[in-house]
C-alpha cells in the first residue's frame, strides 16, 4: 500500500504568506501614505461642525434678533425701515467680505494695521485650505457675520432719522475704513493688538466699542429726532423687543463659544459666561431700576440682557463663571448710569441706547477682563511675565486706539456721506415716518 505525502500540501500552504506580501505590502504602503495624508491635515470633524453651527447662530443674532430688537424699540412708523437697514446690511456686508474685507483683515500681510491685498476675493481659497482645525471658506463665513452684525447695531443710534441710502453708503464706507482695521488689530497674528496679547475673545473692541462710538457720533452729527423730548417716542412694541433679546441670547452662544474655534474647553467656559454674566446683568439692571424707579419693567429687563452678553464678549473665554456674574453686574450698573442719567444731561439723542449699552458695557468689559482673568479670581491667568496691572494697562491701550480711531474715521465718513448724497430725510418724510417715505409700505394696517 502506498503512504499518501503531505509533502506538498504543505509546501503549498507555506507558501501562501508569501504569495499575499505583495499585498500586503502594498495595503502597508497605502495605509502609510494614508497616514501622512492625516498627518498632513489638521482638519477636525468636531471642530468645523461646531464652527458651521456657530456661524449660523451669529446670523441668527441678526436676523431675526437684531431686527426685532431693534423694531420692537421704535415707533410703528419706522419700524419697517430698521428691518430693511439690518436686512441690507448684512446682504451688502456679505459681498463687501468676499470681496476685499476679507483680505483686508485676514489677507496674511504682516502690517500690524491691516491683511493687505493677498487674498481678494478670496483669492488662493478653496475647500481643501485650512485655518487651524476647521476649513478656511468655515472661517471665512464665521468672521462675516461679525462683520455684518456691527454696523447693523450702529443703526440703533440715529434710528428713525437717517435716509436708507445714506445708511448703506456709510455702511461701506464704516466697514472698510474702521471695521476691518480694529478686526486685523485684534484677531489677526500680525494685528497691532494681538501682538501685545490684549485680550479680546469675540469683540468687545471690534464689535461693540466699535458699533457704540460709530452711533454715539452719529447721534450727534445727525441731530435729534423731530419732537424729541415733546412727542411720544416711546417703544412700540415691547414684545417684538424681548423676542429679540432672546434670540440675541441665543445666538449669542455661537457669537462668544464659537470664538474658540474649536469644541473644546474654552468653547465650554465661554458657554457657561455667556449664562451667567447675562443673568447677572439681568438681574442687576432691573434691582437697579426697581430701586431708581420703584418698579422693575420689562424693557429693563431686556436692557439688561444685551448688556451682560456685550459685557462678557471679551471675557468669555478669559474669566470665571462666577466672575462672569460679577463683570455683568457692574457692566449693568455703569451702563444704566449712562442711559438714565448722562444721555439725559447730555441731552444728545442716542435713539436705541447703542452707546449706553454696547459703548459702555464693551467698555467695561474690555477693561474687566484685565481684572477678572486673574487666577485668584477663577480667571485662566496672564501671557508669561504679564500682571494684573500690565494686562489692564493692555486691555486700556485696546481701547483707547479702538474709540480714537473709530471715532475720527466715523465723523469723517458721515460728513462724506451727508456732502455726498445727505443723510437726513425731509421733515416731511420724517414726520410721515420711513417706512412710508423710503420704503413704500406700512407694517400695520388700521
Amino acid at each position: 500500500m502506498r503512504i499518501p505525502t503531505f509533502a506538498p500540501a504543505v509546501r503549498a500552504l507555506a507558501a501562501l504568506p508569501l504569495l499575499a506580501l505583495p499585498a500586503r505590502a502594498q495595503e502597508a504602503a497605502e495605509d502609510a501614505a494614508e497616514g501622512v495624508v492625516e498627518a498632513a491635515s489638521a482638519l477636525d470633524s468636531g471642530d468645523t461642525a461646531w464652527m458651521l453651527v456657530s456661524t449660523v447662530l451669529v446670523l441668527f443674532m441678526i436676523l431675526p434678533g437684531l431686527a426685532l430688537f431693534y423694531g420692537g424699540l421704535v415707533r410703528a412708523k419706522n419700524v419697517l425701515s430698521v428691518l430693511m437697514q439690518c436686512t441690507m446690511i448684512t446682504a451688502v456686508v456679505i459681498v463687501v467680505w468676499v470681496s476685499y474685507g476679507y483680505s483686508f483683515a485676514f489677507g496674511g500681510g504682516d502690517s500690524p494695521y491691516w491683511g493687505g491685498l493677498g487674498k481678494l476675493f478670496l483669492a488662493g481659497v478653496t475647500p481643501e485650505s485650512e485655518s487651524g482645525s476647521i476649513p478656511e471658506y468655515v472661517f471665512i463665513a464665521f468672521q462675516m457675520t461679525f462683520a455684518c452684525i456691527t454696523p447693523a447695531l450702529i443703526v440703533g443710534g440715529f434710528a428713525e432719522r437717517v435716509r436708507f441710502g445714506a445708511v448703506v453708503a456709510f455702511v461701506v464706507l464704516w466697514v472698510t475704513f474702521v471695521y476691518f482695521p480694529i478686526a486685523h488689530m485684534a484677531w489677526d497674528g500680525a494685528g497691532l493688538f494681538y501682538g501685545w496679547d490684549a485680550y479680546d475673545f469675540a469683540g468687545g473692541t471690534v464689535v461693540h466699542i466699535n458699533a457704540g462710538i460709530a452711533a454715539l457720533v452719529g447721534a450727534i452729527m445727525i441731530g435729534k429726532r423731530a419732537g424729541y423730548g415733546r412727542d411720544n417716542m416711546a417703544p412700540h412694541s415691547l414684545p417684538f423687543t424681548l423676542i429679540g433679546a432672546a434670540a440675541l441670547w441665543v445666538g449669542w452662544f455661537g457669537f462668544n463659544a464659537g470664538s474658540a474655534a474649536a469644541a473644546n474647553g474654552t468653547a465650554a467656559l465661554a458657554m457657561v459666561n455667556t449664562f451667567t454674566a447675562t443673568a447677572g446683568a439681568t438681574i442687576a439692571w432691573s434691582a437697579i431700576e426697581k430701586a431708581a424707579r420703584g418698579k422693575a419693567s420689562m424693557l429693563g429687563a431686556a436692557s439688561g440682557i444685551v448688556t451682560g452678553l456685550v459685557a462678557v464678549t471679551p471675557a468669555a473665554g478669559f474669566v470665571g463663571p462666577v466672575g462672569a456674574i460679577v463683570l455683568g453686574a457692574v457692566a449693568s450698573a455703569v451702563s444704566y448710569w449712562f442711559v438714565a442719567v448722562v444721555k439725559i444731561r447730555l441731552g444728545y439723542d442716542d435713539s436705541l441706547d447703542v452707546f449706553g449699552i454696547h459703548g459702555v458695557a464693551g467698555i467695561v468689559g474690555a477693561i474687566g477682563t484685565g481684572v477678572l482673568a486673574a487666577p485668584a479670581l477663577g480667571g485662566v491667568g496672564y501671557p508669561d511675565g504679564v500682571s494684573m496691572a500690565g494686562q489692564v494697562w493692555t486691555q486700556f491701550l485696546a481701547v483707547a486706539i479702538t474709540v480714537a480711531w473709530c471715532g475720527v474715521v466715523s465723523a469723517i465718513l458721515y460728513k462724506i456721506v451727508d456732502l455726498a448724497i445727505g443723510l437726513r430725510p425731509a421733515a416731511e418724510a420724517e414726520a410721515q415716518g420711513l417706512d412710508l417715505a423710503s420704503h413704500g409700505e406700512a407694517a400695520y394696517h388700521s
